[in-house]
């Protein structure tokens, strides 16, 4: 079996541009999509990404930092809202726009022309109309594909890491510390699951917005990257963090669509169905341009006061100054494709979960607690969010942290030679698995995502956690049992990484009585 120098599992913002740095530094690589290569959920992010200001607008990596602190309700690392905020801002300009050319909106000087978004001091978002995730993801993925030093490996899902001791034969090397060796890969075509060995692996999964009812993510935002990371014992931190982005389009029985903060940046107004405009009750100086947990619990406490299945997101002040279709194309083509003219009434808009703001604990090279295993991205926890993540900080983070990963990566793999795996196991099937029966995934899936989003969403209890933790620990059994005796499919992988996230949520959250940033008890 071949071992390259690095295997980076996820292929959004900081899995691709790990792998483009550390191809750079002269590394082999191989990069692993679970989808195409382009479908991550960074393509799915519609604001912006933190870039430099005008000098003109007063800004400094003093007063970001300041608002990445504000906005992470004092759970904030220090160190690491610095960092971004010194090298980060460079960076997004240096890599994404000099470099690979993403085609931010420009000002008329030829720089990109920064917007403002909700709980930052200065405009800095650059932006690409209201795609700029996607965007960035086609910059990557061409550069990715470009790259003569990475090899992309698309539609692979992640079973578990390799690690010494536990997928060596010889039980003599269980005297020895926990290392990670790369990951066993299943091929959903054929269901055949490959070793792929590394002398550096680096997750770059992305996040678990889908274990929730209501969310922004992808149905692929099923938390594989963290749940595989705690079978091998990394240290996890933070979990009960999730943070729920306060304007989602809705429309009864279907998928909830995004509507960029920008919109609210650029002066959008939050209004109940009496056209009241009820932020000036919950947060009067910031109004709209609150913290997201504040907007969130804003929105649920009106609705509940109401009755009403939604408030509403009124853009007609937006459309008396600015071009809706120019700037927002994204956001006037979900509206029109419901029957909606924002231009004439507001549009109905609910939470819905968005970020994971824990993950696994990583320093400010991606080093987590496992020797081998790197992290960066939305399955990290760099400690920058801390309980409450800032608007657009999430793909300047994957940006900064894959870059460090990888070149971290480059310095270690000149210190010592590739480790001893002339003993390892061979991935085992069940002798006679039985069928995955899609109607019982179903099933497991809906009890999860309701589960959470009545008892561990917006506003929390601890009787609604119990509650919680004792249907899903009962559920896990039985999904445990399922994945031992069935044949393996990328559905029962998904699964299997979903009950074990969400667990790990509910378990964080009933262990912290005190409602900060995201995490909310009312009790």
């Amino acid at each position: 079996m071949t071992t390259v120098d690095l295997l980076v599992l996820g292929a959004g913002i900081a899995g691709c541009s790990a792998a483009l740095r550390a191809a750079d530094l002269g590394a082999s690589v191989v990069l692993v999509a679970k989808d195409d290569l382009g479908g991550s959920n960074t393509a799915w992010a519609q604001g912006g990404i933190i870039g430099l200001a005008p000098p003109e607008a007063g800004d400094s990596p003093e007063l970001l930092a300041a608002d990445i602190e504000r906005a992470g309700a004092g759970l904030c690392r220090p160190e690491a809202a610095r960092l971004l905020a010194e090298e980060g801002p460079k960076l997004c300009r240096s890599f994404l726009w000099e470099r690979l050319g993403v085609p931010f909106d420009l000002a008329p000087s030829g720089s990109p022309d920064p917007t403002a978004e909700a709980a930052h001091s200065a405009r800095r978002i650059y932006h690409a109309k209201d795609a700029t995730g996607l965007a960035i993801q086609s910059a990557l993925t061409q550069a990715v594909r470009a790259h003569p030093r990475i090899q992309v490996r698309e539609g692979l899902c992640l079973v578990d890491l390799i690690t010494s001791p536990h997928h060596c034969l010889s039980p003599v090397r269980v005297y020895d510390p926990i290392q990670v060796h790369g990951a066993f890969l299943l091929d959903p075509t054929t269901g055949q699951v490959e070793a792929a060995l590394a002398r550096r692996t680096l997750l770059a999964t992305g996040g678990l917005g889908y274990l929730y009812l209501h969310t922004t993510n992808p149905p692929s935002a099923t938390g594989d990257g963290l749940a595989a990371a705690y079978r091998a014992n990394a240290r996890i931190v933070n979990c009960e963090y999730v943070q729920f982005h306060p304007t989602a389009l809705y429309v009864p029985g279907k998928p909830r669509t995004l509507l960029t903060e920008a919109l609210r940046g650029e002066g959008a107004r939050l209004v109940n169905r009496k056209g009241e405009r009820f932020m000036t009750k919950f947060a009067p100086e910031q109004l709209e341009l609150a913290p997201r947990d504040v907007v969130s619990r804003a929105i649920f406490q009106e609705m509940a006061a109401s009755g009403e299945a939604s408030v509403y997101l009124d853009l007609v002040p937006l459309a008396a100054k600015l071009d809706l279709d120019s700037h927002f194309p994204t956001v006037m083509a979900a509206c029109r494709a419901e029957g909606l003219d924002p231009h004439r009434q507001p549009i109905p808009v609910v939470p819905a979960a968005h970020y994971f703001c824990g993950g696994v604990l990583v320093d400010l090279d991606g080093h987590t607690s496992l020797p081998g295993l790197f992290a960066a991205g939305e399955v990290a926890c760099t400690g920058l969010h801390g309980a409450n993540r800032l608007a657009s900080t999430s793909l300047l983070e994957g940006l900064l942290w894959g870059f460090r990963g990888a070149e971290a990566v480059v310095r270690e793999l000149g210190e010592g030679p590739c480790s001893d795996l002339t003993d390892l196991a061979q991935w085992r099937m069940p002798e006679a698995p039985e069928p995955t029966d899609p109607l019982l995934i179903d099933q497991d899936w809906g009890l999860i995502r309701s589960t959470l989003w009545n008892y561990a969403g917006i506003v929390r209890t601890g009787a609604r956690l119990q509650r919680a933790k004792a249907d899903l620990d009962y559920l896990a059994h039985r999904i445990e049992r399922f994945y031992h005796e069935a044949s393996l499919s990328q559905e029962l992988l998904e699964l299997r990484s979903g009950i074990l996230c969400a667990r790990l949520i509910l378990k964080a959250a009933l262990q912290n009585p005190e409602s900060r940033g995201c995490h909310y008890r009312v009790d």
